[in-house]
């Protein structure tokens, strides 16, 4: 397995086309927008020369690593010679079934198919294609260059030897999997995305502000940046999709999403890629000033 496709180029796709091309193997990152694949080059461009000056790599190894990726707005071209493809799309049912279909149609017979979903079922996306024994959950975590953990998630029928190739893979990355039943959130969010939720919902209850709670939970807790600031790092728009995955996967009212996180989304407050979320990111990226509207919170 040497030839491998990222479709997306965002926050997810960049980090893991880089992961894959800084070992060696030969990517081709796809997406629809010229202007994203643009983007997504600087970032990986950008992270590579921040490790070769922290020396976590040579400037050889960076080198290599972007010579190792080719991008394409053109998925079947894209797709043509892939042993394995990774979709790193936008965190949507609708969206990911028709990703799907298309790498099923085009991809050749014995590809692997991958989706980095943070709580989308394997066997619903899986069973759009000729090929669910195939179809794997490889769900990397942000930023991906830096995080270890891969959550290998096994649909209904994703079959024996496909899942010890892709956790076999995953170790050749340098990350740690770990296998997961295929259930909604997995693991990680499942437990994640509640806790953020309530951090939400403590805000919204005036039982403390912004930086109180994330303080708590960084001091008392020991978690490297509260929840408040976790979210806005990951998104607002995708806690919310998780949290309704959950919601409608369990039907459990824990897992309701709070309605100051339904609104911040109505309005386009989502965090650090809109420059504001619970923090105001519009002079640093770094959660160092409260929003406006939460300041009396």
């Amino acid at each position: 397995m040497k030839n491998v496709t990222v479709i997306g180029a965002g926050t997810m796709g960049n980090g893991i086309a880089h992961v894959f091309a800084q070992n060696g193997f030969k990517v081709t990152m796809v997406d629809v927008s010229e202007q994203a694949l643009k983007k997504g080059m600087e970032t990986i461009n950008r992270n590579l020369d921040r490790m070769v000056q922290k020396n976590t790599i040579t400037s050889e190894v960076s080198k290599s690593t972007l010579k190792n990726i080719a991008t394409y707005t053109d998925l079947i071209a894209g797709v043509a010679q892939s042993d394995l493809v990774v979709e790193a799309a936008t965190e949507n049912l609708d969206l990911k079934l028709q990703i799907f279909k298309e790498l099923d149609d085009h991809c050749p017979s014995d590809t692997i198919l991958a989706t980095n979903t943070s709580s989308i079922s394997i066997t619903q996306i899986a069973s759009v294609t000729k090929r669910p024994e195939k179809v794997i959950g490889m769900h990397f975590m942000n930023p991906v260059p830096i995080m270890k953990l891969v959550e290998i998630i096994r649909g209904y029928s994703t079959s024996a030897s496909v899942t010890e190739q892709i956790m076999a893979l995953s170790i050749e990355l340098g990350k740690t999997p770990t296998e997961v039943n295929d259930y909604p959130g997995f693991v990680a969010n499942r437990i994640l995305m509640p806790m953020i939720n309530e951090a939400i919902e403590t805000l919204y209850n005036g039982v403390a502000g912004v930086t109180e709670i994330d303080t708590v939970m960084k001091l008392g807790m020991a978690h490297p940046m509260g929840p408040l600031q976790l979210a806005d790092f990951i998104g607002l728009d995708v806690c919310l999709s998780i949290l309704n995955v959950l919601y409608d996967g369990f039907k459990a009212p824990k897992y309701a999403p709070c309605p100051l996180l339904v609104n911040m989304v109505m309005a386009g407050k989502l965090g650090v890629k809109t420059g504001e979320g619970f923090y105001d990111y519009a002079e640093s990226r770094k959660a160092e000033k409260v929003s406006s509207q939460f300041k009396n919170a």
